[in-house]
């Protein structure tokens, strides 16, 4: 019978280039730092006026302090395409994690949408969602739309990649994989209600938040094996 690589083991990280990966996890917790502005929203009376807006509303253009959250989701994008490039796609098995490029791309289109902000404030003005669906809106509002779709559509896609890429073992990063794949079996639902409702939006969007930064700290923070480890490994499993 095959043994499985990885199982019940946790490499000591024999990556070449150790000073990098604390380099590129300093600057995830950083990028992530900026990426959950909405923290700070929280403990700011008057910023936030009803649970119906998403906190994605604030950023758009004309909403007080726009300019500082729509800062911070660029800085954020940039601060993550450094992290994940530094860190690399090797994982703690010493091969390629298919996820690693759908995370880079996530981290790219939360940066195109720091760019391009929305240009009003759909979730919270009935004016403005009555123009956006009738594509009455500048250019730039479609731009930030799509790629808030990119980032949901593309972040999913890893945490499900990663979740096949560790199903099966006992790691920690499996745990968070497994996790993240039943809350958003839930959230995803909830968060349909939300957009099409117009309603709790300031409720259901932390829940993804929360779930994307633990994606990445879990990508980031996986150890990273050698691809002679996993050589050995395989060759292990093939004559077991």
């Amino acid at each position: 019978m095959l043994s499985h690589p990885g199982v019940g083991t946790r490499p000591v990280s024999s990556h070449p280039y150790p000073q990098r990966i604390v380099v590129a996890r300093a600057l995830g917790v950083l990028g992530l730092i900026a990426y959950n502005w909405w923290v700070l929203v929280l403990f700011q009376p008057g910023w936030t006026t009803s649970i119906d807006g998403f906190f994605s509303d604030m950023s758009a253009d004309g909403q007080p302090h726009a300019w500082m959250m729509q800062r911070a989701d660029i800085v954020a994008g940039g601060l993550l395409i450094a992290a994940l490039l530094l860190r690399g796609p090797v994982g703690s098995d010493g091969t390629r994690r298919r996820e690693w490029k759908w995370l880079v791309a996530f981290a790219s289109l939360g940066a195109i949408g720091g760019r391009f902000p929305y240009a009003c404030a759909a979730g919270l003005d009935a004016t403005c969602r009555r123009l956006e669906r009738s594509l009455d809106l500048p250019w730039h509002h479609y731009v930030h739309m799509a790629a808030g779709v990119g980032e949901f559509a593309t972040i999913t896609l890893a945490i499900w990649l990663a979740y096949r890429r560790t199903r099966g073992t006992d790691s920690f990063e499996a745990s968070v994989f497994r996790f993240l794949i039943y809350l958003l079996v839930v959230a995803y639902p909830l968060l349909a209600v939300a957009y099409l409702g117009d309603v709790w939006g300031a409720l259901i969007e932390p829940v993804f938040f929360m779930a994307f930064t633990s994606m990445l700290v879990a990508e980031l923070f996986e150890p990273a094996g050698s691809r002679s480890a996993a050589s050995r490994s395989r060759s292990r499993a093939a004559s077991g």
